[in-house]
């Protein structure tokens, strides 16, 4: 499992068209802070999800 998977688990579970996660909000679903780059490198794996 990665240690990113109850976020995908929380995008795939709130569908919507479109998120405004807060770095706050983020690190509350997962339970550890993320780093900006993380943002950039997961944007298409978080749209391929979700398709």
């Amino acid at each position: 499992m990665s240690k990113y998977e109850p976020l995908w688990n929380y995008l795939k579970e709130n569908k919507k068209k479109s998120y405004k996660l807060t770095y706050e909000k983020i690190k509350n679903i997962l339970g550890f802070e993320i780093d900006h780059s993380f943002l950039s490198y997961k944007k298409a794996k978080i749209r391929r999800k979700l398709i």
